[in-house]
């Protein structure tokens, strides 16, 4: 990548912690295959600012913002809330944004993680959620994301498992038809499951596991999208029960490469981003 100049466009990255994210080398490795006179880099901002960080890329005319904890949430109530803002319909319905594109004098929302993971399933797994049984652990903003990301694609049940019903249930909701709530801590709640995915923190520690190992099995794909670790307990488990599985590095290159292709309108490198993730 050539040096910046004052030509140069700028996209970034906002959330707290950032220092460890990935999507610096992912995204500039993009830019640089692509031929684009771009950057990106991390900006820390801590809980409570998403608003000044908002204006601020319309100040300094950032073209593209991504965005992460904790700002998710605060970012689509913002932009929802101002006459230069507006949502996709996926980032409405989830009312979480992680990705900002600066079109003319608007900025817009949108929610690439859905996108990114049910790419990152057939990618990276082979696996078709269409007419699969799938079960999500979790009712956050990431796992409320899989959930409609998995009934849009055909899912015959997404199942949400997770502490609090209540959240279960509105998370469950986002599938429609084919979404139902699992009893937490039920025994045969992975019966029959054809995917499942942890989008919980549980597993960061190295140890914990969300689910009971011994409901796992050989003819499941599980997946989690904790980055760190990558290799966490709950794949670990599955693996030596003989699952297949999958982490969420591929998710992460991929929902960046809807975010590219939405600031660049060019078809993303997507093969060079997987590399980039891999390698950091």
């Amino acid at each position: 990548m050539s040096a910046p100049t004052g030509a140069t466009r700028v996209a970034a990255v906002i959330g707290d912690p950032i220092g460890h994210s990935r999507s610096p080398r992912i995204l500039n490795a993009a830019f640089a295959a692509a031929g684009l006179d771009w950057v990106y880099v991390a900006f820390p901002v801590v809980e409570g600012q998403a608003p000044d960080a908002l204006a601020a890329m319309r100040t300094l005319r950032i073209s593209g913002l991504s965005v992460t904890m904790p700002h998710k949430t605060a970012v689509a109530d913002h932009l929802d809330d101002q006459p230069w803002g507006e949502l996709s319909d996926t980032a409405r319905r989830l009312r979480a944004v992680n990705c900002v594109v600066s079109d003319g004098d608007r900025l817009v929302g949108h929610n690439t993680d859905g996108a990114g993971f049910v790419a990152s399933l057939g990618a990276d797994a082979g696996f078709s959620p269409e007419d699969a049984r799938c079960v999500v652990l979790g009712a956050g903003g990431a796992a409320r994301a899989l959930i409609l990301a998995l009934a849009q694609a055909g899912a015959t049940e997404v199942v949400v498992v997770n502490r609090s019903p209540e959240r279960a249930t509105e998370a469950a909701a986002l599938a429609g038809p084919v979404g139902r709530v699992g009893a937490f801590g039920g025994s045969d709640v992975l019966a029959g499951a054809d995917l499942v995915v942890n989008a919980t923190s549980v597993g960061m520690d190295g140890r914990s596991c969300p689910v009971d190992p011994e409901g796992l099995g050989a003819t499941m794909l599980v997946a989690d999208i904790v980055m760190q670790p990558l290799d966490t307990p709950l794949l670990q488990s599955a693996r030596a029960r003989g699952a297949a599985t999958l982490t969420g590095l591929g998710m992460l290159a991929r929902q960046a490469a809807v975010a590219f292709e939405l600031w660049t309108g060019q078809d993303a490198p997507i093969e060079v981003m997987v590399r980039a993730a891999e390698a950091h």
